[in-house]
């Protein structure tokens, strides 16, 4: 197989990619400058981000049914393509439960965790532009293990921030509401976790 056609993919992962990234840079800036009348133009934005990056998944499978030789195993492309826009999918969900939940004031709890999922989404982002030299396991690797750390740090902020959720508020609305935002916060970061071990499969496998 040609090396145009193999670039194919592993560009086609990295646009994903940086779907991801744009969408969790947006949704980082909208929750840490938020203006409650904005929600709706910024929910736009986001789904337009979500939009184009279903659009080179689906193009990934157009070309994944159509290829005689892929550069890796068929079923890892659409497994990795896939997981790539789970993490988008699951970063405009967070800002649809702060739409849905009618939230007009960000908790300085989320601020931290906001944080961390977004520099894991970055480190993701990161992973997927060196993911073409996936033989060189060295950088690869070192990519990874930051991914898994940012994993366990938004883990330990999820707990620490659901536990003062239950403990010291009261308004059970306000509980519902937040414990669906930082649900689908923590699912960002495992959703980049998923793709960091999609890649370590395909590295074990092609080394």
């Amino acid at each position: 197989m040609s090396k145009k056609q193999d670039a194919f993919y592993f560009d086609n992962f990295m646009e994903c990619a940086q779907a991801a990234c744009q969408a969790a840079e947006l949704l980082k800036n909208v929750m840490l400058d938020f203006k409650p009348e904005e929600i709706d133009e910024k929910l736009s934005q986001l789904h337009e981000i979500e939009h184009r990056a279903d659009d080179l998944k689906h193009q990934l499978t157009d070309r994944v049914s159509k290829a005689f030789i892929t550069p890796i195993e068929r079923e890892d492309i659409v497994m990795l393509s896939q997981n790539i826009d789970e993490v988008t999918d699951k970063i405009e969900d967070v800002l649809i439960r702060v739409y849905i939940n009618n939230v007009t004031v960000i908790l300085p709890e989320a601020e931290k965790l906001l944080e961390t999922v977004n520099a894991c989404c970055q480190e993701m982002g990161v992973l997927m532009r060196e993911f073409r030299n996936f033989r060189h396991l060295g950088k690869l690797k070192e990519i990874i293990i930051k991914i898994n750390s940012l994993e366990e740090e938004a883990d330990q902020l999820y707990i620490e921030n659901m536990r003062k959720l239950h403990t010291q508020s009261t308004d059970p609305l306000h509980i519902i509401a937040w414990r669906e935002i930082y649900d689908y916060l923590e699912k960002c970061a495992d959703a980049c976790e998923h793709v960091a071990n999609v890649v370590e499969s395909i590295m074990m496998k092609n080394t």
